[in-house]
Parts: structure tokens; C-alpha cells; sequence
């Protein structure tokens, strides 16, 4: 297990190449996929002295390339350290940014990554005693059975939510008195337009924390305002992982919208998309990650396409200690977005986390859904939302609207009214960008 989390950068990086040589050590020649792809680089990377001669050694990996190694090598690929009998665990990505992927783990590497979700729920306070509901139905995403397995590690009550209705899953959090859900941003809306309907009283809940992932709205200021209005006493508290490398993040305790990186289980780079280079304090880029502590299923520099901001470069040495006294490297607002989200329209970049901060600023919006068309190359956007059974004054709130949208992008974006309860709810990750 990784341990205590050194407490300067300096030691921090003095961790991460000990536990890169001995992934590296592990993993060349038993992988044939990360042997395979290293060529005649895998013998002296075995013996890599630093971490940037890591990266400057290791070609970048994309999830393309294991999408097609699965394809070829049918069901789980060749990126396996051990023979298949040493895996006991099997879980699939979303698909919602492709192809999904099949990911195994043995019995060390699953350790690993639930002291890793363990470090998430401390840092969000949850403590023997808590009462941790979850609130969506156990599929193949990983991260459903590694919150469970790390609650119940720490002592916590689990209450688990699956095959319930949403009613019925706010009367088993009232019932059971919950004092943790965990769930994406957009369901914890979706539970309290469900409560509003069924007469129930959230301020009545023991609900103090709001645990969120799969959706980048933990970190929208505006988005965190309306689930803190909405459920009356709880403070949100946001992170993220993906199937494929584990839990990566978890939110500052003492700065909302500030993600911590678990350094200790990944080596984290920020580079410039386009160009592949480092990017500098402050300045947006794509997060790279290297899986430190998953042996059995290891990932070298992968592409995750997420947005970031570091508040400091990677190898900055002497970097500040952040307020919480963390030394890791801190990611400003979250996961900004992705590289393959953003679309253009009339010259404006246009990232979807972006039109979810405009939006939220209206608490009369109850959901909303996004068209887009992109004829010849040129995009262009339309705005559906479905106001909330409150809402007095349509008209007024369509314009108000159309308004925020002309002063945060400089564009005018049509925008329409649907029925109440018209438009989809999703139990896990949303999918309100509708290409036509």
C-alpha cells in the first residue's frame, strides 16, 4: 500500500519513482501490451533514473489503442502483467466517450484502489458511525463497488440503493436516517425534484454530505449552489476516477472546487494537447496519468482527456503547501472538461461544463438538454430547458437566459421551454448533448 502521503513535493516525487520502478520492474517483459508498445525503450526503462526521463522515454497512450487491443485479443486485451487466473475482479467503462472497455484486477491491485476511494471518503469527513447511502443499482462501473468496499472499511453504515425507484430510495434515506449519499450532481437534483413531487421534506433529512462523481458539475460553482440549496445542510463534496486507472482525485476539505490528485497512487503530468508539452502554473492543459499502484492492469502515460489547471507544475519542487497543508498537486475548479467535449460555434469555444454554470444560475431550471448540429463543419447550438413547477414567469426566465448565454459566450443561443417532466432523468452519468 502506498501509506502516508509525503508531506513536500520533493518527497512526494521521491515516492512515485520508487513505485514506478517497481511497476516498470513488474511489468517488462510479463505485459505483452506495455512491452509490445515500448519497443526497444523497455529494457532501460526497467532502470529509468527520474521521472522525466520516464516521460520522455514512454510514447503517450491512448484509449484507442486499448480499444483495439481488445478488439483483437477479445475479451480483456493483452494488458495483463499475471496469467488470467491471478484476476478476480472484472469491470467495464461507461462507454459514454466510446467503445467500452473490459478491466481487470487482482486481488492486490483491487486493495490498492479501495485504500485509494478510502482516502476519498476521509477526506470527505465520513467516519465510523456515518450512514452512507448509494444511491444507484450495482452494474459494471467500478466505482460503485469501491465506494461500498471503502465505506464499510472505514466503519460506516452501507445502505445500498439499488432496483429502488427514486421515491422509494428517499424513503429508505429518511428511514435509515443517511447521513452521506453518494451519487453524480445530476441524480442528487433529480432526487430532489422527486421529493418535491412526493411531498417530502429534504430539510428533514440527516444528509450532511453530498459525495459526487461522473459529471464535472461538483465543481461548478453555480451547480454546487443549487445542491446545497436543494438539500438544506449538506455541503457537496466532489472527486474523480475512471474505470480504467481508479480513483485520481478528491476535493480540497478547506476550497471547494479544488481537486487534490492521489499522487501517491498515479504520476500525474498536465500537457498541452495539440503539442504534447508541459504545461505551465495556471495554464490549462490534459491530464496524463501513470498507474502507480495497479500492477496487474498498468496504464503508462494515458490520455484521460480530461481538462485541468494545475495550480502548480508537476515537477515544481518548491511549490507552496495548499491551505488544507497538502503538498499534491491541486487542480483549480475540477475537471474543467474535455478535450473531445468542446465544439465551436460561430469561433467561440464552447466546453459543456460551461453551459451547465450558465444554467444552474437559474434555480427555476428543473433539466435541460442541449442540441447541437455541426452542417459544413459549422456548429450551432439550441437550448431546451423544462422550468420547475414554481416557475411564475416562463417567458421572463427564457429571456434571462438567452441573456447569460449572449454576456458568458457572446453568442446568441436559442432557447425553448419543454413540458414539465418531458425531458430524461439519468440515474448516472448524463447525457443532455443530443448531436442532430
Amino acid at each position: 500500500m502506498a501509506g502516508a502521503v509525503p508531506a513536500s513535493r520533493a518527497a512526494i516525487r521521491t515516492q512515485q519513482l520508487r513505485r514506478l520502478r517497481e511497476l516498470l520492474a513488474a511489468t517488462i517483459p510479463a505485459n505483452p501490451f506495455q512491452t509490445r508498445r515500448l519497443g526497444s525503450a523497455a529494457d532501460p526503462l526497467r532502470k529509468v533514473g527520474s521521472l522525466s526521463e520516464f516521460s520522455r522515454r514512454t510514447p503517450l497512450t491512448s484509449k484507442d489503442e486499448l480499444v483495439e487491443d481488445q478488439r483483437r485479443h477479445a475479451p480483456f486485451g493483452t494488458n495483463l502483467t499475471y496469467p488470467l487466473s491471478r484476476y478476480t475482479r472484472c469491470h467495464q467503462t461507461s462507454g459514454t466517450s466510446g467503445t467500452p472497455l473490459r478491466w481487470l484486477d487482482t486481488p492486490e491491485s483491487w486493495d490498492e484502489l479501495v485504500a485509494a476511494w478510502t482516502e476519498v471518503l476521509r477526506a470527505a469527513g465520513v467516519a465510523a458511525g456515518d450512514r452512507v447511502m448509494f444511491a444507484f443499482s450495482f452494474g459494471p462501473f467500478i466505482g460503485f463497488w469501491l465506494a461500498f468496499e471503502a465505506a464499510e472499511s472505514l466503519g460506516a453504515l452501507c445502505l445500498p440503493g439499488g432496483g429502488l425507484t427514486s421515491a422509494a430510495r428517499l424513503r429508505l434515506l429518511l428511514d435509515l436516517e443517511a447521513t452521506v449519499l453518494c451519487c453524480t450532481p445530476t441524480y442528487a437534483i433529480h432526487l430532489a425534484e422527486t421529493a418535491r413531487a412526493e411531498r417530502i421534506t429534504l430539510a428533514a433529512s440527516r444528509v450532511r454530505c453530498l459525495v459526487v462523481a461522473g459529471e464535472p458539475g461538483g465543481s461548478i460553482p453555480a451547480t454546487r449552489a443549487h445542491l446545497e440549496t436543494l438539500w438544506p445542510g449538506a455541503r457537496v463534496f466532489d472527486h474523480h476516477g475512471m474505470t480504467e486507472v481508479g480513483p485520481v482525485t478528491y476535493e480540497c476539505p478547506v476550497q471547494p472546487g479544488v481537486l487534490h490528485v492521489m499522487e501517491e497512487y498515479v504520476f500525474a503530468e498536465v500537457l498541452d494537447p495539440c503539442s504534447g508539452t508541459p504545461v505551465s502554473a495556471n495554464q490549462r492543459g490534459e491530464l496524463v496519468l501513470t498507474t502507480l499502484a495497479r500492477i496487474g492492469s498498468p496504464l503508462l502515460r494515458y490520455r484521460t482527456g480530461d481538462l485541468v489547471q494545475p495550480r502548480h507544475a508537476p515537477e515544481d519542487l518548491n511549490a507552496p503547501l495548499c491551505a488544507c497543508g497538502r503538498a499534491t498537486l491541486a487542480l483549480e475548479g475540477g475537471i474543467l472538461g474535455r478535450a473531445d467535449d468542446m465544439i465551436i460555434v460561430r469561433g467561440v469555444n464552447v466546453y459543456p461544463g460551461a453551459v451547465e454554470a450558465v444554467l444552474r444560475q437559474f434555480p427555476e431550471v428543473a433539466e435541460y438538454q442541449v442540441t447541437f448540429t455541426q452542417p459544413e463543419g459549422l456548429a450551432d447550438l439550441e437550448v431546451k430547458i423544462e422550468p420547475t413547477a414554481g416557475c411564475a414567469d416562463l417567458a421572463g426566465l427564457l429571456r434571462r437566459i438567452a441573456g447569460a448565454f449572449q454576456s458568458a459566450f457572446a453568442l446568441r443561443v436559442p432557447v425553448t421551454a419543454a413540458p414539465p417532466g418531458s425531458l430524461p432523468r439519468f440515474e448516472h452519468k448524463a447525457r443532455r448533448w443530443v448531436r442532430r
